[in-house]
């Protein structure tokens, strides 16, 4: 039977998805390299070669389109614990493994923008959603902390200090590693993370 040339259903879903996808992307980029204030949407719409009505069909407003693209790098980050939390071994293991995930995440364009992205740069109903995701971040990784520390394989330590210190290194890539830089993400990650877990190690 001939391919009927009327696109079904699920092929339209699939390329608003992929349009929508290219939008998001486009927009992150931009807010990475100019800065959220200096970006406008005509500028993410010009380097598509679309409208910028466009850009509001698929996204909406540039609080919108700032607030999915966090809302993308901490669904991210949030992943990660999940995943880390379900595999065997030590607690010290564990949070190894979900530190490695965050900080190659946070070398990529989301996760990126969510540490480029400040609390006030947000209507205050979105800022409010930013900080409370970005909260349960915090306490997964602090959970996966006091595991290690409960199981002996991570020396005692105060779980929220560690945590918070933990991410401070982490974040910080997202402001001064170039994706075309000496090391890869992978490299960069595995290498800091190395330094982090060796401060937590039992003496």
């Amino acid at each position: 039977m001939d391919h009927s040339p009327f696109r079904t259903q699920a092929e339209r879903v699939a390329q608003r998805q992929e349009k929508r996808e290219a939008v998001l992307r486009a927009a992150v980029r931009m807010f990475n390299s100019q800065g959220f204030h200096t970006t406008s949407l005509d500028d993410v719409a010009a380097s598509l070669g679309v409208s910028k009505p466009t850009i509001y069909h698929y996204l909406g407003n540039k609080d919108q389109v700032l607030l999915e693209c966090v809302t993308r790098g901490v669904e991210q980050l949030r992943a990660a614990a999940d995943a880390a939390h379900a595999e065997p071994g030590t607690g010290f293991d564990r949070l190894g493994d979900f530190l490695r995930r965050y900080a190659e995440i946070i070398m990529d364009d989301f996760g990126r923008c969510v540490i480029r992205t400040a609390d006030e740069q947000l209507t205050n109903e979105s800022s409010t959603r930013f900080r409370a995701l970005k909260r349960e971040i915090d306490k997964a990784m602090q959970a996966l902390i006091a595991e290690g520390v409960a199981d002996g394989s991570i020396a005692p330590t105060d779980v929220q200090l560690t945590g918070f210190t933990l991410a401070g290194a982490l974040n910080w890539p997202a402001r001064w590693h170039k994706p075309d830089g000496r090391l890869p993400p992978e490299e960069v990650a595995s290498q800091m993370v190395d330094i982090l877990m060796r401060g937590l190690a039992p003496r």
